[in-house]
């Protein structure tokens, strides 16, 4: 056996705390401020964390979300309180990369995880069980399966529930004596697990999925909102884009040219337009279609492009490298979306001299289907 068959597989996504394993220990290693209890850092460690900066021994911290330094200290401030922090905003806002780095830099794991859907059962934030050992000794603890919500109580940690909204309102609720009482009864045992000074809940929510499952106001009050925001700028989204992708790029090993991402800004500057029903010089007005256009999707094109450019190209990503992934982020309805598609492309992308490739790579794909 040679050694590359020996050789451990390649982990495809590192969880936070373990990408940037680094720079956590280097924050610590200069972190004397207060810590609330059982927190690796203190919140000014992970605000830094999160927002990136220089330490004093010159340790280069990257930035993890790029927007608001307020909104950062605001959520990390919340999660030092008693309540919960509900994490909103539409798709791509970075809701649940913002709470994945905020538990790996406060718990040291960011693992212990809901994801939340329309089928979420009750268990999945309480506990389960296993049958074999209840069937055979009948309930007792070893026969309990502690989910990510008791395992977070026990051990002091925040607990990531994502898409909490898409859960059944019912099975929502089951998490109002959690946080309120800090206690998750066990009444087939007749106890009950309190939580660890430090537990607390992270949860995300799609502001345009309001009236799938709404939050009961009960539990409502549990949360303290952060409302993430889209990028304010087309320069702020064009950074947040080029870095994401710079930094997929180098995971998935595509050998492409990084310095040749010039398309960003064009397909950042299509998504802005859309969403927005207006060109960036504001004197046209355009019809937005159904799909949210958000920063993860220009990510999506890019990466996608960047694939394109390094497997079928010659490593520099072009119009046509980007053309299918940014007709198929903006035309999700097949009828409406394409008309407005088609619409935009005559109207705006063929009227810009310097869009003529961009133009005739979109018109090449239509005429292909």
């Amino acid at each position: 056996m040679t050694d590359a068959q020996t050789a451990a597989p390649e982990i495809l996504r590192a969880h936070a705390e373990t990408a940037y394993a680094d720079e956590l220990q280097a924050l610590a290693a200069v972190d004397d401020r207060p810590r609330p209890p059982s927190w690796r850092l203190s919140p000014w460690a992970v605000a830094t964390y999160i927002l990136g900066g220089t330490l004093p021994d010159g340790t280069q911290v990257s930035p993890k979300y790029l927007g608001s330094s307020r909104l950062v200290e605001i959520a990390v401030a919340s999660l030092a309180t008693d309540r919960g922090l509900l994490l909103l905003g539409v798709p791509g806002t970075a809701k649940t990369w913002m709470g994945e780095h905020l538990a790996a830099a406060i718990s040291g794991t960011s693992t212990l995880v809901v994801q939340g859907t329309a089928g979420t059962p009750e268990e999945a934030l309480r506990y389960g069980w296993n049958y074999a050992r209840l069937l055979a000794d009948g309930p007792s603890r070893a026969a309990l399966v502690a989910g990510p919500v008791m395992r977070a109580m026990e051990s002091g940690s925040l607990v990531r529930v994502e898409e909490l909204t898409r859960i059944p309102s019912d099975v929502q609720d089951s998490l109002i004596t959690i946080m309120s009482e800090k206690t998750l009864p066990i009444p087939e045992l007749n106890a009950e697990v309190q939580a660890i000074k430090g537990f607390n809940v992270i949860a995300t929510a799609n502001n345009r999925d309001k009236g799938v499952n709404d939050l009961s106001s009960a539990l409502r009050r549990r949360f303290n909102t952060v409302v993430l925001p889209l990028p304010d700028s087309l320069d702020q989204e064009v950074e947040i884009v080029t870095t994401r992708v710079r930094s997929l790029g180098a995971a998935l090993e595509l050998p492409a040219d990084l310095a040749a991402l010039s398309e960003i800004r064009r397909v950042v500057t299509v998504m802005r337009e859309l969403r927005a029903g207006l060109t960036q010089d504001q004197r046209t007005t355009l019809k937005s279609p159904s799909a949210t256009l958000s920063t993860a999707e220009a990510i999506s094109v890019m990466t996608n492009g960047l694939s394109l450019a390094a497997h079928f190209g010659d490593g520099s990503v072009r119009a046509a490298d980007v053309a299918a992934s940014l007709v198929g982020a903006v035309v999700k309805d097949p009828v409406q979306d394409r008309v407005i598609w088609q619409e935009y492309l005559e109207t705006v992308v063929r009227n810009r001299p310097e869009w003529k490739d961009l133009y005739r790579a979109c018109r090449d794909l239509e005429s292909t289907n």
